[in-house]
């Protein structure tokens, strides 16, 4: 009923910038806060940045200053300027989102797929 649909992952060297999209489709009714999270294979999925409805941004202290993340509610969309990149920024990157289906839902999380980003030496 709800997708997420990332984009804008790739390679990238040490110093370079991307900038990840997700787009929200289906029975969407209304988005909460939408947020990134990166994920290497074996470790925790960990906060990378997160914005309210009203625009309130949160980021890892790792990616302050580098990363700002933005939405755009009309399109229901957040995206993620990844800038400054540093190896160390090399993972799986998911886009969550908690989304309402009907006027009576409480609303629930929503994750993408996951879009990979590499950055090299």
């Amino acid at each position: 009923q709800v997708q997420l649909v990332e984009s804008g992952g790739g390679l990238v060297q040490a110093g370079g910038s991307l900038r990840l999209s997700c787009a929200a489709s289906g029975r969407v009714f209304a988005i909460d806060d939408m947020g990134w999270y990166r994920q290497v294979q074996g470790k925790q999925r960990e906060l990378v940045a997160v914005t309210t409805k009203g625009g309130t941004t949160n980021y890892a202290e790792s990616v302050k200053g580098r990363f700002t993340i933005s939405r755009d509610n009309a399109k229901n969309t957040v995206y993620l300027e990844m800038n400054s990149l540093k190896v160390e920024d090399t993972d799986v990157y998911y886009c969550k989102a908690e989304i309402s289906t009907t006027v009576w839902d409480a609303g629930r999380d929503y994750w993408g797929q996951g879009t990979s980003v590499t950055v090299s030496s």
